[in-house]
């Protein structure tokens, strides 16, 4: 994992929880981390990880993903056992 994905990471599991991360950024830590994508219709996408599976809409029109995202990004990792 390079530096770049070290930080989101810690970005994730910051508290409090940071409304202001790109999505695209979370997705590369999850295509990092070896998470098969599967894209779905219109803006969802699902992601599954060491047996858990989150499902989520890309934002749009913007690109930061809101604190919810964030906590079921968060929570996604850790039941996949993802720990910083």
């Amino acid at each position: 994992m390079n530096n770049k994905h070290r930080k989101i990471l810690s970005a994730v599991f910051t508290d409090p929880v940071n409304g202001n991360l790109e999505w695209r950024k979370i997705e590369a830590l999850f295509l990092e981390l070896v998470a098969e994508l599967n894209e779905q219709s219109g803006s969802r996408v699902s992601f599954s990880l060491n047996g858990e599976k989150l499902d989520v809409h890309r934002p749009h029109p913007g690109k930061e993903a809101l604190k919810y995202r964030v906590k079921d990004a968060r929570n996604f990792l850790i039941n996949a056992g993802v720990r910083l």
